[in-house]
């Protein structure tokens, strides 16, 4: 059933957006849905940067929604863009996608093996997938489709007789000097890219040739590519010439009934906005330095198209953190998809949803994963006894659900670290990890691997790909005999205490309690002592114990937290390396 309303502080950015998006649409278009948009390039993988372009209107879509709006989140596939490039390390594509460069991204075909018609289409469906999974309704828009069926013929028609007009616009930036290059803050954006670098055409990026400046760009009738040059366009008839570069044709066209090209970007983008009447649509970085196409757009949708400049607010970079090397099949650059593997959606949409658009963060793929999820546990805990600060509590609340409802969560979410050591410990055999993970609360048993699903799956797969190989946990076969027979009168008096113990502290709790305890013990202080009544050697004590035990347990001087170790292992087994 549907999540209701909540009031949230206006610490909460989702809401301050959604009072002004309500606001200014009621001024523009009263009694009409709202309209916000996000715009992808199916150029290739769509990575977790891209997801913010999304991630962003779709909040705050959401919240307009829980307040009883009608709302409409535009996704514009921009799959008529040119293919620029063939990309480094995407399976099924060798040098031979060179010969596709200039075409529509629809019009290239997939990599091999896939099941889709398209280029676009392969890497539209991974990512149309993963927004299902988190939840984001949307209507999506390809701009293949647009430009192919005349949609826009009108407004084509417009900006080529105005484009005297929108050269004047453009031209107050052409002078200026380009600011020298710096790390970008996000990964670039294609069509920022194009723009800034130019298609590749005889034109200039923004569609000026030596016949004077034209904004619109066909597909050459014969090889399909943009590398065209408009020559001649008459307003009255709408006949428009064009050559290409790429194969030397060149035809006349009446561009009233003629559908195979495309607005250029400057002033796509400012169309689309007036066409659909966009409200809210946020940018990277990169369309939002001086000269670019947000800062450019806004001048020429209200004087070309009659449009308003949507509420846009910069969104900043999404980093990543100890991405692995097994993932660099595609290229290196993580999509929603590889996330959702590891991590429920409710955690993605949290990290999104916590940061205000102009603020960075990182989304782990390493050890830090763990550490996230324990954030995250504390989290719903306090939210559960109303302790949590109310931005937090709104975060929270747009994380595990939409107006729709909840998404599906894990019924029993036990500590992802815990799930993690014990696929890493079982290598996945069901029977095993049932075992052990009904033994860490024995007055509470598990019955089904069931309860702990998707996190488990999650924590699993994280193990399996983005663990590498000798940071895994192989547990010994033999006990090491030199080793224990090494030992001074205080190791095996340790291990003594341990074996002594498993029997009545055999449980996750219990076990902590016997392992942080037996040093503590042979100091003469009771187990039960805590960290201000104790000196600073017992930490030492403790750690060459903890030392002593994975060495004996799995031949390391680290590995998962012992407590679940040993009951992973198997307390018959632990008896055994234990030397008993």
């Amino acid at each position: 059933m549907p999540i209701v309303a909540q009031s949230t502080e206006t610490t909460d950015w989702v809401s301050r957006y959604a009072d002004e998006v309500i606001e200014e649409s009621e001024r523009r278009a009263p009694g009409k849905p709202v309209v916000v948009a996000s715009g992808l390039s199916p150029s290739g993988p769509i990575h977790l940067g891209n997801l913010r372009e999304v991630m962003t209107p779709h909040l705050v879509a959401d919240e307009i929604r829980r307040r009883g709006h009608e709302v409409r989140h535009l996704i514009s596939w921009d799959d008529y863009d040119r293919y620029r490039k063939v990309p480094n390390g995407v399976v099924g594509v060798d040098d031979s996608w060179g010969e596709h460069i200039g075409r529509p991204l629809t019009a290239v075909p997939a990599p091999k093996g896939s099941p889709y018609a398209s280029w676009a289409e392969h890497f539209k469906a991974a990512m149309v997938e993963a927004l299902g999974e988190l939840g984001v309704e949307f209507d999506g828009i390809s701009q293949t489709e647009q430009y192919t069926s005349g949609t826009y013929r009108e407004q084509i028609l417009h900006a080529m007789k105005h484009r005297g007009d929108i050269d004047a616009i453009l031209d107050q930036y052409r002078t200026k000097k380009a600011p020298a290059k710096k790390q970008s803050q996000k990964p670039v954006d294609e069509a920022e890219l194009e723009a800034a670098e130019g298609s590749g055409a005889a034109a200039d990026d923004d569609g000026t040739g030596s016949a004077g400046y034209f904004p619109y760009k066909p597909y050459c009738g014969d090889c399909g590519k943009d590398l065209t040059t408009v020559t001649a366009y008459d307003d009255d008839t709408t006949e428009l010439t064009y050559t290409c570069t790429a194969c030397d044709f060149s035809e006349t066209v009446r561009l009233s009934e003629f559908n195979r090209g495309k607005l250029v970007w400057k002033v796509d983008w400012p169309m689309r906005w007036a066409y659909e009447g966009v409200v809210f649509e946020p940018s990277g970085v990169d369309h939002s330095s001086p000269g670019s196409s947000f800062q450019v757009g806004g001048q020429i949708v209200g004087s070309i198209f009659g449009g308003k400049q949507p509420i846009g607010p910069m969104y900043a970079f999404v980093g990543i953190s100890g991405m692995a090397k097994m993932s660099s099949s595609k290229g290196g650059v993580p999509t929603p998809g590889d996330a959702l593997k590891i991590m429920e959606p409710q955690i993605l949409r949290w990290l999104y949803a916590r940061r205000r658009p102009n603020q960075s963060f990182k989304i782990a793929f390493d050890q830090e994963i763990q550490r996230l999820y324990d954030e995250w546990d504390k989290l719903e805990g306090k939210v559960a006894d109303a302790s949590a600060l109310p931005a937090d509590i709104a975060a929270h609340s747009r994380a595990v659900g939409t107006a729709a409802g909840e998404l599906p969560k894990t019924p029993r979410p036990m500590a992802y670290r815990t799930l993690a050591s014990v696929a890493d410990i079982t290598a996945g055999a069901e029977d095993q990890t049932l075992r052990i993970l009904s033994e860490l609360d024995p007055t509470d048993p598990l019955s089904s691997l069931d309860e702990v699903r998707p996190r488990l799956d999650r924590a699993e797969a994280w193990i399996n790909t983005q663990v590498p190989a000798d940071q895994r946990t192989v547990v010994r076969k033999e006990a090491d005999t030199e080793l224990i027979k090494s030992l001074d009168d205080q190791g095996r008096a340790s291990l003594r205490l341990l074996l002594d113990g498993l029997d009545s502290h055999w449980s996750l709790d219990g076990l902590t309690h016997l392992v942080y305890g037996v040093p503590k013990v042979q100091a003469g202080f009771s187990a039960d002592a805590t960290p201000k009544e104790l000196p600073a050697e017992i930490k030492v004590a403790q750690r060459t114990f903890f030392a002593l035990l994975y060495h004996l347990l799995v031949g390391r001087d680290t590995g998962p937290r012992l407590p679940t170790l040993l009951l992973a292992v198997g307390q018959e087994r632990v008896r055994k390396l234990l030397g008993e």
